[in-house]
């Protein structure tokens, strides 16, 4: 009899399917939440009506990802997720408050006048900063490693919250006000562009500093990461990844200072990935780290093979529907309301 899962690898499948979809998430959503970070500091409500206008289309479908990743976590590792969300319970619902928060601000931006409408202004820039902040908490919680015993976790309600989570949140909310900006200089002109690259310009500096630090923490704080990143041959392998975000980041800021319009939105992409790609080594092949493998969390493979015809079918009308969104709202955002 033909069963799908003896010729496939379904955990390892499952494991890059949830982290490319968490991948997608980081930017795609990273770059409104840093337009909502960036909001109140905008010189004119013009520039803010423009900033707005530059994310209606796409901040509501950027969230899909993050369903998918959460949702695929419970279905597919759903031992990992009993571990991880008692762990996370507290900033994963700060979090999805902050979200919720600045999607009802957004909604209700669009048909407020007056002083009203500066509530909704400051509520949209402290949901994004709330929701940004907390996704980088959560990051530095689970790169230090979550305390598990007998499959089930064992540390306290706020173990989440030490002075290095608070570090790589501060830094999340960085790198998504670089992405934020960057993006900004893409979809618009004029006095918003300007502003725009200034605000880029000052930000890539606070960045550069925070990767520099989580890249060297990790190693000092973990012996299996030390001995992953810095043995040979591995050194010389790996060495490419810290040296590429190096060499965009200079690039982005020259090109922000030439005028360049695009290609520091997409090379802001590049450092994204290279840090994702220096974290996902790191914890591979933990889905808990350090306590417990994707091979180990992985569901029954009949429930997986279900789940993967299903992702089979959808992901590709999602990923049409996401290009094609992208393709139509192509050019700069104007001031004039177009929600």
């Amino acid at each position: 009899m033909f069963s799908f899962e003896n010729f496939v690898d379904l955990p390892l499948i499952w494991y890059g399917l949830i982290a490319t979809a968490i991948f997608l998430y980081i930017l795609l959503d990273g770059f409104d939440l840093g337009v909502g970070v960036l909001f109140p500091f905008a010189p004119t409500d013009q520039c803010r009506d423009r900033m707005m206008n530059s994310i209606a289309p796409f901040w509501d479908g950027n969230e899909t990802w993050l369903i998918l990743g959460g949702g695929g976590l419970f279905a597919a590792f759903p031992l990992a997720y009993a571990v991880m969300m008692p762990a996370l319970y507290i900033p994963v619902i700060i979090m999805l408050l902050g979200l919720i928060f600045r999607g009802v601000a957004f909604e209700f931006r669009f048909k407020a006048t007056g002083k009203s409408r500066r509530i909704w202004d400051d509520s949209f820039h402290f949901g994004s900063l709330v929701a940004a902040f907390m996704q980088g908490v959560i990051i530095g919680a689970i790169v230090q490693g979550i305390n598990v015993e007998e499959r089930s976790y064992a540390g306290g309600p706020f173990d989440w919250l030490d002075a290095y989570s608070v570090m790589t949140g501060i830094a999340v909310v960085f790198g998504y006000t670089l992405l934020g900006a960057t993006w900004l200089v893409m979809k618009t002109d004029g006095e918003t562009q300007d502003w725009a690259r200034k605000s880029a310009s000052y930000v890539i500096a606070y960045v550069a500093v925070f990767l520099a630090i989580v890249s060297i923490s990790m190693p000092i704080m973990n012996a299996e990461i030390r001995t992953l990143w810095f043995s040979l041959p591995n050194f010389f392998f790996l060495l490419p990844i810290p040296v590429a975000s190096l060499v965009m980041l200079i690039i982005i800021w020259r090109d922000l200072h030439a005028g360049r319009e695009y290609r520091p939105f997409f090379l802001s992409f590049g450092v994204f990935l290279t840090g994702y790609l220096g974290i996902a080594i790191s914890m591979w092949p933990y889905i808990v780290p350090f306590e417990i493998t994707f091979r180990q969390a992985a569901a029954a493979p009949e429930s997986q093979s279900l789940l993967l015809v299903g992702t089979i079918i959808m992901l590709p009308l999602v990923l049409a529907y996401v290009g094609y969104c992208y393709y139509i709202f192509r050019g700069k955002a104007s001031h004039e309301s177009a929600y």
